[in-house]
This record gives C-alpha cells, structure tokens and sequence, in this order.
C-alpha cells in the first residue's frame, strides 16, 4: 500500500478514488471517467462539466435547488473567471505588458483551484455510495491510523476551515502517504504536488440554502 506512486494517486482520483456520499453510506466514485471530470476542458477552454448525476439524486442529503445552484451558478463562474483570466495572460504576453500580472496571477489560482474543486466535488458524491477500495483503505491505515479515524479527522478539519474553503483528502507522493488539509478559499494552504482524492466544500454557497449556517450538519451529512 505504501508503494502507490503519482500515477496510482491520479488514478485513484480520476476514477473515484475519492468518498461519495448519499443515502448514508460513503464510498468510492467508480465512474468519473465517463462524467464531468473528463469533460473539463474542450477546445482548450475549461467548461462546466455536466453533473454526474440528476439533481435529485443526493436528496435528502443534499437537495436539488442547492445543488443546481451551486452547479450552474457558482460553478459556471470559477470556470468563466478563469477562461477570461488565461485570455488577459495571453493578451499580456503578445503585448508584452504585465502590469496586472498580480492580478491576474491571483485570479488564475483562485479561479483554477475553484474550478478543479468543485469538479471533484461532483464526483466525490454518488447516489448510493459503495465501499472504500482496499488499496485506498491500506493506505488509510498506513497514513492516518485506520478508515474510521481517517474519515473523522477529514470531518473535523472540514468543519473548522476558517472562513470559506474545503476540506480535502490528498494523497502526497514524495512521502507516499494520505494528508487530510485545510484548503482556505480555494487555492492557499496547500501541498504542493498533492493530488485530491475527496473534497468537500463548506463555502456558504455550497449549502447556505438548504442548511443555512450549520455548517456543522452540512458536514455530517456528507460523512454520513
């Protein structure tokens, strides 16, 4: 289990290594290959993958009119905002003037992390849900003790992110193991070459409608 290297991780992630929840059970998203992730990019703009499933199908965990929210509008915008950022870089780099390289340097990781989160956020739910694989279990073991007090650090830190941002299960290659991080908006306090497994986001927006500030039970919902 310690032996899984980058191209295991990315595996892992493209093809649901990471958690799902819906109708109490957590699990693996097997299918993401044939969902939004692979659909993330087309012609070379980013674009907003479809879901993965219907807008019903997490209830009562997570109800339509939040995830459809959620989807079409706060999605839409990471992916709009970065499509426009990479056109004003482009445009700087044929004119040669970088004054609002800040800026614009900002916009691109906020935006691209906001976009690549929320993408496997989708895929990190599935109506259902199923058993965590063996090679991932191991390596929960291995990295953070066992399964159960993997998942329960996981919940903890999602619920205690300071301000808005996302918890996030990310396997790290240089040391072969799982680390469960805070990420604060979308981009800071990151790993470096960690590859997200399971995400969960507790922007307002993610569940404000449905759960208004009980960020607590949007949590425990994900987890149950």
């Amino acid at each position: 289990m310690n032996g899984l290297d980058r191209r295991d991780a990315l595996k892992l992630a493209a093809t649901g290594a990471a958690f799902v929840v819906a109708g109490g059970m957590v699990g693996p998203r097997r299918a993401a290959a044939k969902t939004g992730v692979s659909a993330a990019v087309k012609d070379g703009a980013y674009v907003l993958p479809p879901l993965p499933y219907d807008a019903k199908a997490l209830e009562p965990a997570y109800d339509a009119r939040t995830l459809t929210i959620h989807h079409d509008k706060h999605h839409a915008g990471y992916v709009r905002g970065l499509n426009a950022t990479l056109t004003k870089l482009a445009a700087a780099r044929r004119s040669g003037n970088f004054a609002a390289i800040k800026s614009l340097s900002r916009a691109l990781a906020f935006h691209g992390s906001g976009h690549v989160l929320h993408t496997l956020f989708w895929n990190s739910m599935k109506p259902g849900g199923s058993e965590v694989p063996a090679a991932l279990a191991g390596l929960m073991k291995a990295s953070l003790g066992s399964v159960e007090a993997g998942l329960a650090q996981f919940s903890a830190a999602t619920k205690k992110v300071e301000g808005s941002g996302w918890g996030v299960l990310a396997y790290e290659p240089i040391g072969k193991k799982l680390l469960v991080l805070q990420a604060e908006k979308h981009q800071n306090l990151a790993v470096w070459g960690a590859v997200p497994l399971l995400v969960c986001d507790v922007w307002e927006h993610a569940y404000y409608l449905q759960y208004q500030n009980r960020r607590a039970d949007w949590v425990a919902a994900f987890m149950k």
